[in-house]
Parts: structure tokens; sequence; C-alpha cells
């Protein structure tokens, strides 16, 4: 269930920046179709985006990678159905898949019929959930064996200089993005508790993190 509260903030947010979110996010949203080519699903797989937002990676995804299906959720109304006619002009309505959702309480199985995902993805979305961490690791827990769960997002700007990163936080802050600095610790730790394999990568100076979570065959942890 989504919560209204969250569904109205997300939608006063985007219903003017919807239109033009592409766009404009195209330049400092680095390392999105990196993450898009590294998850490499496997033909017949199911993928799950989580805040999928236009549908710009879904579609992408969908693109490059023929034989997989793709599914995605987001808590704005407004972003999902800006989506869903994304996908009907892409053609893409038999195998990309939409609903509204929040990243801490969604069901995949109610909503899409799929209890669980070969790949899951968060791209720019962890540093606007609140509750992020509960939010990676109900993803985390929704990976087959053999399965990986992929993350592009705002990094720790340890490389940059201190105006750069003063100017970037303030920017930032605009739209309620807060960079997740203790993201690899977190990621460390949930790999940890699940018995998964974890990896985490600065690129562009810690302007952005790319990262991973992977499952191995044996679901020794459930």
């Amino acid at each position: 269930m989504v919560e209204t509260t969250a569904i109205h903030a997300m939608d006063r947010m985007y219903r003017w920046q919807h239109a033009f979110y592409d766009l404009t996010r195209k330049p400092y949203l680095l390392g999105r179709d990196r993450l898009i080519a590294e998850m490499a699903p496997a033909d017949g797989s199911c993928v799950l985006e989580i805040g999928c937002g236009t549908g710009r990676n879904l579609i992408v995804a969908a693109h490059r990678w023929p034989n997989a299906r793709f599914f995605g959720y987001d808590v704005s109304s407004v972003m999902v159905e800006h989506a869903r006619n994304a996908v009907r002009r892409a053609g893409l309505e038999n195998r990309i898949f939409l609903t509204l959702g929040d990243a801490c309480t969604f069901n995949p199985c109610s909503s899409f019929g799929v209890a669980s995902f070969e790949r899951i993805y968060f791209s720019y979305v962890l540093s606007m959930v609140p509750s992020w961490r509960a939010a990676l690791s109900e993803a985390a827990l929704l990976l087959n064996p053999g399965a990986s769960l992929h993350i592009a997002d705002f990094g720790d700007q340890r490389g940059m200089s201190a105006p750069a990163r003063a100017l970037l936080n303030k920017w930032l802050s605009v739209f309620h993005v807060s960079p997740r600095l203790d993201l690899k610790l977190e990621l460390s730790t949930l790999a940890c508790k699940l018995g998964l394999q974890d990896s985490c990568q600065s690129i562009y100076g810690g302007y952005a993190v790319v990262a991973s979570l992977k499952r191995s065959l044996t679901r020794s942890d459930l």
C-alpha cells in the first residue's frame, strides 16, 4: 500500500517537471547507462526498477535487452502516468509493466504476479527515499538465486573540491536529495546479513557511485 502523503508529496514535485525531466537530468545523473549495460539479464529474465520515474531507464533497458521482461513502480502517480505514455509510444507495452508503489512496502506478487527477480535496480532513487535502508533491504529479499541488485546514485564527493561539493549539495537540496554517504557500509552490512556479494565503486571523483549486491545460486539465507 502506498501512503497518500508520499504520493501527494512526489506529485507536487513532479507535476510540472515530468515533461522536461529527462532532458534536464541527463547531464548530471551519471552512471545510469553503465548500470543498464552491466545488468546483462539473461533471456527470459524479469527485471525490476524501483522508482521508475519517467520510464526512461526501462525503455533504454528494454531496447538493449530485448529478451527480458521489465517491471517498474514509482510513488508518484504523475510519473507513473508519464511512464505509461512513454512506454506506449515506444511500443513496449507487452514487455514493460508499470504500477504505483512505495519502495518500503511494495508487493510485486500482488501487483505483477512476480514474486522475485533476476535483476533489480535503483537509479538515483535511494538518495530520495527517507527510509532508504529499509528500501534496500526489502529489494535484496526479492532476488532470485544467482540474481543481482544494481545501484547508481550520488556519491560521497571525496574527490571534488570544496566549492564544487557545496554547490552540488545546495542544488540537490532543492529537490530533497541527500547523498547516502554510508551506502558502502550499508551494502557491506546487508551482504553479511543475507550472504550476498557486495561491490561499490566511486566514479567521477566521487560525484556518483555504482554498486551491486549479488545472491549466490543457493539461497542459504532463507
